[in-house]
């Protein structure tokens, strides 16, 4: 079974995408923190994760550590390959939010937003990718998000998910030749309830951020569609897919949402 370690993957989205890895047959590790942090109503995930996971006969691995410190991301690895021998994948989607422009901002807190969603994914890319081109090859999925092409009010995650976008692209071009390959998926569609959607959601000093119309499908996204997303990068079936960007909500990397339905 593939083995793969997913980044922020005990709560929200990141726990959607770990237990559909899991229901499809991947050794997954998730890893996150149990304590909130800035903008987020997130905490206890690690436990969270793993009870959901019993309630549905799924097995997989959750931990707590902190994807921005490196000792951090080397206990994963070495816990992951100790128990499993090697990394197939890797799913960075650790993030945070806050909302707000650049006035609003600390900067305490712009180095935070920074450190996880920009760091934490070049902290976990490092460790993984020898191993990876050691076995032949491997896959890395980045969560990206619509604002990385710049939305109102939302500057520092913005900033970071612009950067994300960026990187992914340099490291599919740099590790072609070694059968790595990275894509991107950008949620969006409205109705994905996160630690991070529902701390937004509670309000800033500049407001809330709005709901988005929903899908194609008729209904909002769920976490699920973005595991389903992540999955097919993962397999086989995109085996010659990389440097690509898969939008799982309603145009959100034009600059959605889209508007809703006249009555």
């Amino acid at each position: 079974m593939p083995v793969v370690i997913v980044t922020g993957g005990t709560f929200g989205i990141g726990s959607g995408i770990s237990l559909t890895l899991a229901a499809r047959g991947h050794d997954v590790v998730a890893f996150g923190l149990d304590s909130r942090q800035p903008s987020s109503t997130a905490e206890n995930g690690t436990q969270l994760l793993r009870d959901e996971a019993a309630a549905r006969s799924l097995t997989l691995t959750a931990m707590e550590a902190d994807v921005s410190v490196a000792g951090d991301v080397e206990r994963v690895v070495n816990a992951t390959l100790e128990r499993f021998g090697r990394i197939d994948a890797l799913v960075n989607n650790a993030a945070i939010g806050p909302l707000g422009t650049i006035l609003d901002h600390t900067e305490e807190l712009w180095d935070r937003v920074i450190e996880v969603n920009v760091k934490g994914t070049f902290l976990c890319c490092k460790a993984v990718l020898p191993h990876m081109i050691a076995a032949g090859g491997g896959s890395i999925v980045n969560i990206g998000s619509g604002a990385g092409w710049g939305k109102p009010n939302m500057f520092a995650y913005a900033t970071s998910k612009g950067a994300i976008h960026a990187f992914s692209q340099a490291l599919a071009y740099d590790f072609f030749q070694s059968r790595i390959r990275v894509n991107t998926v950008i949620p969006g569609g409205g109705g994905i309830s996160t630690g991070m959607s529902e701390g937004r959601r509670a309000g800033t000093p500049t407001g809330p951020m709005p709901v988005a119309a929903g899908t194609a499908a008729g209904r909002p996204a769920v976490k699920e569609d973005i595991g389903n997303a992540v999955a097919f990068l993962l397999s086989p079936d995109a085996g010659v897919i990389s440097g690509a960007i898969i939008d799982v909500g309603s145009f959100a990397f034009q600059g959605g949402p889209i508007p809703k339905a006249p009555r």
